[in-house]
This record gives C-alpha cells, structure tokens and sequence, in this order.
C-alpha cells in the first residue's frame, strides 16, 4: 500500500492519496490543493485515482473534490447521507471500497456533520485486519471535532458520542489518519503533530476518553470558540448551493 500525506497550511487541513502502486487504483481522500498536485502525485507512483472522497461536507475550506473527479475521470465519493446539490456516488455504513489490495471500509460517524464518514483501511497483501483509520474531522490528534457547525452544538455531540465508541471498539494498533492539525477552526486543542494511533488517543486524548454521554455532552460544549465567520458559506459552496467567488 502507498499512502502520501499532504499537509496544508492555508487553509489548515491534511488531505491523502492511498491505494495500490504499480498502474493500480488509488484514492485521494478530503483534498484542498489544485487538483494538479494529486494528479501528479498518483503519476509519481504509478497510481490511477479512481475515487475522490470527501469525509463530510466542509465549512473550513474549498473542497478541490468535485473539480479532481472530473480531472481524473474518478468516482466523487460521499456519504449517502450527504444533502448536496453536486453528483457524487453515496456510499453507506459498512461499505467496501475496493482498490486492487487495499480496501476502505466506510464507518458512519455523524456527530462533527450529519454526514461524516471514517475510512478503514486494509492492506491484503499484509494482512486481513486493517492498519489504518482515516478519521476527517470526528477524530483529531488531542481532539474531536466541534458539532455545531451543520446541527445544534447539543444534537452534534450526542450524535458524535456514538460515533466515537465505534472508533473505541476499534484495535489500539490502527493509526489515526486526521483530517486537519493544529491550526484548524474545527478543534480545540488539535496537536501539530499529523498522526497517531487510536492506543494513544484512547489513553491521552480527553474528548475521546470519556465515556458517559452526559459528561461528554457538557465537555463538548464548553469553551466551543466562536464559529469561523466563513462557515456557512464554505458548506453552501460545498454543497453547490454557493459561489465560490462570494
């Protein structure tokens, strides 16, 4: 399996380009920069992107999806759940994405959006378990995502609960592909450092260690900074409801 991690600074955000090498399909997952930069970048290693996922419908930046599918003739991959005026293939809970050896299993993880998805990720030329969690922006590194940018801030954390105890019930080995790093308006107390495993999370992350509904409800919503004054424009221009322009 090859995995490229691209790591942007404006806007903050980690985009990802996975899959087989060797003229094999591959993904790139929440990209940001021009589409030219994966292109290349899959050409690098002998890759075909077949799919463009976005994680969830973003309110922090421009997501380049729409634009790379259409660039690279791929599949735009979102939630079924995801309401958008843009053509895009929905994928639910459970669901295989196949990329010669590797495998994306789609996890339904609402909570940061209604619509947010996790991908977990197996190589089968190592193993039949899976070795990563790519984890947009429910979980981060030293955070969760915040949860009212899409729903209530209340509805947001009691649907990110759940969510959470799936990754929780996840091995302690898989690392922690996030979807954004210190820096982003989506955390709180996000890391500067791009990765992790769910082990350490589990034990050192304070958002993702709580285990009583009520108790994570009430951390979720103290001190939730004001929300990004760009937001609700971002997810229409996401969506196809905006222009980009605005």
């Amino acid at each position: 399996m090859i995995v490229r991690q691209f790591l942007h600074s404006d806007p903050v955000g980690i985009s990802y380009l996975l899959g087989c090498g060797g003229k094999a399909t591959g993904a790139v997952i929440d990209p940001v920069a021009e589409p030219a930069v994966y292109l290349q970048a899959a050409d690098a290693t002998g890759m075909k992107i077949t799919h463009v996922i976005d994680t969830h419908v973003h309110a922090d930046h421009v997501s380049t999806g729409r634009e790379l599918a259409d660039a690279a003739g791929a599949a735009y991959v979102l939630s079924a759940k995801a309401d958008i005026a843009l053509s895009f293939k929905g994928v639910e809970d459970g669901e295989e994405i196949q990329l010669g050896n590797v495998v994306l299993k789609v996890l339904h993880t609402p909570g940061h959006t209604p619509e947010h998805i996790c991908l977990l990720v197996t190589d089968r030329t190592r193993a039949d378990e899976p070795w990563l969690v790519v984890t947009g922006h429910t979980l981060m590194i030293g955070d969760l995502g915040r949860t009212e940018l899409a729903v209530s801030a209340e509805q947001g954390a009691r649907d990110l609960f759940r969510s959470v105890q799936k990754l929780r019930a996840l091995p302690d080995y898989l690392e922690v592909l996030p979807g954004a790093y210190a820096g982003s308006a989506c955390g709180r107390s996000l890391s500067a450092n791009p990765t992790s495993t769910l082990g350490f999370e589990k034990r050192y992350n304070r958002a993702f260690g709580i285990g009583r509904e009520e108790e994570f409800v009430r951390f979720m919503l103290l001190d939730v900074p004001p929300a990004p004054p760009e937001a609700a424009r971002l997810r229409a221009v996401n969506s196809g409801l905006g222009d980009v322009r605005a």
